[in-house]
């Protein structure tokens, strides 16, 4: 047996949050504009007055997106949406944003278009600009990397690393509608795989298609927030499930938590695709991933303003990292988080 073959890891032994430790773990920084590297929604850099923000996201056919299903319009959408929402997350303004594709003979030059035309549309509707980009030829279909630059006063800057115990624990919108969504696009490709004659049954899932097909980032939530004075404590956006970033907010913030889960902010129509899909809405909401809401933390003290803001649910508090991270049970019952994401599923 050869030398590479006796230490081969396989990736899997690490999970996604494992290996990023891993690759970046010997990283020294040199410069000393860098003020936040890996480890949080987007790297921190000083410009003197105020922080630079940068993010950069990967979209891969096969992975992250499935043509079968997703209009190309709707893509390009989402793609600058995962990057923007990264810079929220930090409760910075996103400002630019570069695209980076990887293109297959297999897409012409009007496929490229509509792609183009959804890149343009949420650039619009977020008042970003598109300002450079690398095209590529590809052997397995289409890549789309982003990075997405913002800016942040140094006084409101949000890390992931700011929670404290007794926190409250808020999360924007609603959870789980994206994976739900998802299941149903998942099972309607199986049905036209078996039988190309048969028409796609999507009626009444609207909400939860968009959910997962053209997610909207929560500029408003930062509007808001920053309109009343308030500053989370920590924050991160949703995009690999409640449970998974909770515990990327406890770890970088060396705190525990408890989520309750009658307070799980999960719409009507996510409970009726589950339903449909015979799948707990609740579990959509822990491990599904993609909602791109914002979780975030805040003192204690404006639990009762925080109440009662529309778009915003209580779900839980921060507690004493020895305590560890948990889910409540509506009977009082304890179940540990835990993390479902990348290398859990792929």
């Amino acid at each position: 047996m050869s030398s590479e073959k006796a230490r081969r890891t396989e990736l899997s032994t690490f999970g996604e949050f494992g290996l990023i430790d891993h690759l970046t773990s010997l990283l020294k920084y040199k410069q000393e504009s860098t003020q936040t590297g890996v480890g949080d929604d987007a790297a921190v850099i000083d410009l003197g007055d105020r922080y630079m923000l940068l993010s950069t996201d990967l979209l891969l056919e096969g992975i992250q997106f499935d043509l079968t299903y997703t209009p190309l319009r709707h893509l390009g959408y989402k793609a600058v949406v995962t990057g923007i929402s990264d810079i929220y997350a930090m409760n910075g303004t996103p400002t630019q944003i570069t695209i980076g594709l990887g293109i297959s003979k297999r897409f012409s030059v009007e496929m490229l278009d509509e792609l183009y035309d959804g890149i343009r549309l949420a650039c619009d509707t977020y008042n970003v600009d598109l300002v450079g980009g690398d095209t590529t030829s590809s052997l397995t279909g289409l890549t789309i990397s982003t990075s997405t630059v913002g800016f942040v006063d140094k006084q409101k800057i949000t890390f992931r690393s700011g929670a404290k115990e007794n926190d409250l624990i808020c999360v924007s919108g609603n959870l789980g509608a994206a994976f739900m969504g998802l299941q149903i696009l998942e099972r309607e490709k199986r049905v036209f795989e078996g039988n190309a004659n048969v028409q796609p049954q999507l009626e009444g899932f609207d909400y939860v298609l968009q959910r997962q097909l053209k997610p909207e980032a929560q500029k408003d939530i930062i509007d808001l927030l920053a309109e009343l004075g308030i500053q989370p404590t920590s924050m991160i956006d949703l995009s690999d499930g409640l449970a998974s970033d909770t515990l990327q907010i406890c770890k970088s913030s060396k705190v525990g938590a408890r989520i309750y889960l009658d307070k799980m902010p999960i719409a009507s129509e996510t409970f009726r695709a589950g339903e449909e899909m015979n799948f707990d809405p609740a579990i959509a909401a822990l491990n599904g991933g993609e909602d791109y809401e914002l979780l975030f933390t805040a003192p204690i003290e404006l639990h009762d303003q925080l109440k009662n803001l529309a778009g915003i649910d209580v779900i839980g508090h921060i507690t004493a990292e020895s305590k560890g991270a948990y889910l409540i049970t509506p009977d009082g019952g304890e179940i540990p988080l835990q993390a479902q994401g990348w290398g859990a599923k792929e």
